[in-house]
């Protein structure tokens, strides 16, 4: 069954039906999340979030794009609601450079410090440049999949990744150096 005739279940009250279509897109909602947030727990949050908006939604959806587009769309939105949240919060934590650096025995080993390099220099896009550089580098998605997920022309998509690979590149420049 396709998503189209899922959504008219679920219109019609059918909690099977719904649940066949959360199930259908838990999992890609959920690595998109992952991405975004960088953590499991906010990243469930945000899918949760994302399914209940959907599914109180629904009835607005009026099938100008494929399910999955819109799905990304509203994702999309919570996610970088969820993104300025999470910012005003750690803004007023104590800023971690403040404190002093304890080196444990245990700590990681070369790959997982660069690993968590490339996490951090991802973490530290803008908003307007994460996104697309985790649904095209990450996902796998294309332009103009992207350009219409996030309302973008597919030169801007094109544009936006180029410059966010060149933040990248310039954050990780050092790592280069040590290989």
């Amino acid at each position: 069954m396709d998503d189209k005739a899922l959504i008219a279940r679920v219109l019609a009250g059918d909690t099977a039906a719904a649940k066949m279509l959360y199930d259908r897109h838990v999992a890609s909602v959920y690595r998109f999340m992952y991405r975004m947030a960088g953590e499991d727990a906010l990243a469930q949050d945000w899918v949760q979030d994302t399914f209940i908006r959907v599914f109180s939604r629904l009835a607005d959806f009026r099938g100008d794009s494929s399910f999955s587009t819109w799905l990304r769309a509203v994702a999309r939105s919570v996610a970088l609601n969820g993104l300025r949240k999470v910012k005003r919060f750690r803004e007023s934590e104590v800023d971690l450079d403040e404190v002093a650096e304890v080196p444990s025995e245990d700590e990681a080993t070369g790959d997982s410090q660069v690993q968590d390099r490339i996490a951090q220099a991802i973490d530290a896009l803008s908003n307007a440049y994460r996104p697309l550089f985790i649904m095209y580098d990450v996902q796998g998605f294309t332009h103009e999949e992207i350009a219409t997920s996030l309302g973008l022309a597919v030169g801007t998509s094109k544009v936006k990744l180029f410059r966010a690979r060149a933040q990248l590149r310039e954050r990780l420049a050092d790592l280069a150096l040590e290989v």
